[in-house]
């Protein structure tokens, strides 16, 4: 190596330190900002004693209080942005470590069937059913993920490829959050009238209430067993979040939606899929797992407490009531699809 290469290299390192100094230093008051939030939402969700409360709402609520009532602050803006993107790409990679590939065997090849059929048909029928109503397309996406999959966390990670607004993600938001709180309640109540077995009726609300901690409050309140197959049956939905984001970046750069005209490669699914891989086949000690965990939600709390920072609930309202009508019809279509299939199959 040469003197004058040698003096750029040793040159450019304080610049390189330099550059980094400041961009951390850009991005820590709206990344503090959304972890506050996200500390409180937490704390919200612990103490209130709420069957099924997300601290992912919690916190998008939060956010978009402090949002619409003190305004855009720009010095917040590069850690909110590193929030929506860093941290929430992140957290869903982490995401795949409280999921393993022996759950599908637990939940058999009939339970999955139904899992699988519920999720495909409500995906297709609620984009259908958008273009019918008008509802945007990239609204309408998002409402059908977080419907199908797994909420909120299937919003935000679906809008990496569809690439939303922010006021769209805190609607579909919203509308997962109203319909599956309903099920929550409706659920039990239901399965008692028709006297569903346990499995069944576990099953069902695996397959069709829309967040993880609804739909396993609503399962537990069948009893154990309800309670252990709703679980599985949830997570193998999550489990199928990862194809369903490729299958529509897939869509949208062949098709020329993107805004550029090309979806990006989501390469953080790819991530996901590795850790739950992971998961199956390495035991990770019992401290450190329940760690992991902890710190993925507290991540996606984060994450959509910087959402809530972005949303602004006039351009919210502009969006009318259809797109809730949407979400209100996705509802009833999981709802009645997961349960008729059950009833059919076992």
């Amino acid at each position: 190596m040469n003197t004058q290469t040698l003096d750029r290299l040793t040159g450019d390192e304080p610049n390189r330190v330099e550059a980094i100094v400041k961009a951390a230093g850009a991005i820590a008051p709206g990344l503090a900002l959304a972890v506050v939030i996200a500390a409180i939402a937490t704390g919200v969700q612990r103490f209130s004693n709420i069957p099924g409360l997300s601290p992912l709402v919690v916190a998008m609520v939060l956010g978009m209080l402090w949002r619409n009532t003190l305004g855009a602050i720009p010095a917040v803006a590069p850690g909110i942005t590193f929030s929506l993107k860093k941290l929430l790409r992140g957290a869903i990679i982490l995401l795949g470590l409280q999921l393993t590939l022996a759950q599908l065997g637990e939940v058999g090849l009939r339970g999955f069937a139904i899992v699988a059929t519920t999720l495909l048909g409500t995906f297709l029928f609620t984009k259908a059913m958008g273009r019918v109503l008008g509802v945007e397309r990239k609204l309408t996406e998002l409402i059908a993920a977080g419907t199908s999959v797994c909420g909120a966390s299937a919003v935000i990670a679906t809008n990496t490829v569809t690439r939303g607004s922010d006021e769209d993600v805190a609607y579909a938001i919203a509308c997962v959050t109203v319909f599956g709180s309903l099920s929550m309640l409706l659920f039990p109540v239901v399965g008692n009238g028709l006297h569903l077995s346990s499995e069944s009726y576990g099953l069902w609300s695996g397959a069709a209430i829309h967040e993880v901690a609804q739909a396993v409050a609503a399962a537990f309140q069948g009893g154990e067993i309800a309670g252990q197959t709703g679980t599985v049956a949830k997570l193998s939905r999550v489990i199928l979040l990862a194809p369903l984001i490729l299958a529509i970046g897939l869509f949208i750069s062949r098709d020329g939606e993107g805004s550029t005209g090309r979806a990006p490669t989501p390469w953080f699914v790819f991530g996901f899929l590795a850790m739950v891989l992971l998961n199956s086949v390495v035991t990770l000690p019992g401290t450190l797992h329940d760690w992991l965990i902890t710190l993925t939600g507290f991540l996606l709390t984060v994450a959509l407490a910087a959402m809530g920072l972005e949303t602004d609930i006039r351009k919210l309202r502009a969006k009318g009531m259809r797109p809730l009508m949407l979400g209100a019809a996705a509802w009833i279509f999981i709802s009645a699809t997961a349960l008729s299939l059950t009833l059919l199959i076992f």
